[in-house]
């Protein structure tokens, strides 16, 4: 993971790849767990003897929204000094393969652009989650963040 003392760091690498995140394991029990949050119980996510019988793979799938939720988790770069920062949404988020349970997945992260905001820097990343052994990637995700000056 790359550490960058603030985010006015970061300017200088627009357009460049940050890295890639450590693997994240996609069990069963997480698949249950973010059911259970949301009440998205779709049977293609939690029922794993339907799965076995019913997907092509015999697995059941990771929820689309948990992938999302799992980004943060997915970390390729931290910031040391800033007084606070700020999820402040997303411009694009395509899920374009699915995630079999007992899966790992990865992020690899791009800087798409770093602007000065009142009080600190808003950060565009693009960011794309791989599959282990799989061709086809999971998410693209375009998503911007706000990180405010250290008081």
């Amino acid at each position: 993971m790359t550490i960058f003392d603030t985010a006015a760091d970061m300017v200088p690498l627009v357009g460049q790849t940050l890295g890639t995140s450590e693997w994240v394991t996609i069990d069963q029990d997480m698949l249950d767990n973010f059911a259970k949050l949301t009440g998205d119980h779709q049977w293609i996510h939690v029922d794993v003897e339907r799965a076995a019988r019913e997907r092509p793979d015999g697995r059941t799938i990771a929820h689309g929204h948990l992938l999302v939720a799992l980004l943060p988790r997915m970390k390729v770069f931290q910031i040391s000094r800033y007084s606070h920062g700020l999820n402040y949404g997303s411009d694009r988020i395509r899920f374009v393969g699915p995630v079999p349970s007992g899966s790992r997945i990865r992020q690899h992260m791009t800087l798409s652009a770093c602007a000065r905001v009142e009080g600190g820097y808003r950060l565009h990343l693009h960011g794309e989650v791989e599959v282990e052994g799989r061709d086809r990637g999971a998410l693209v995700a375009d998503t911007i963040s706000l990180y405010y000056d250290p008081a």
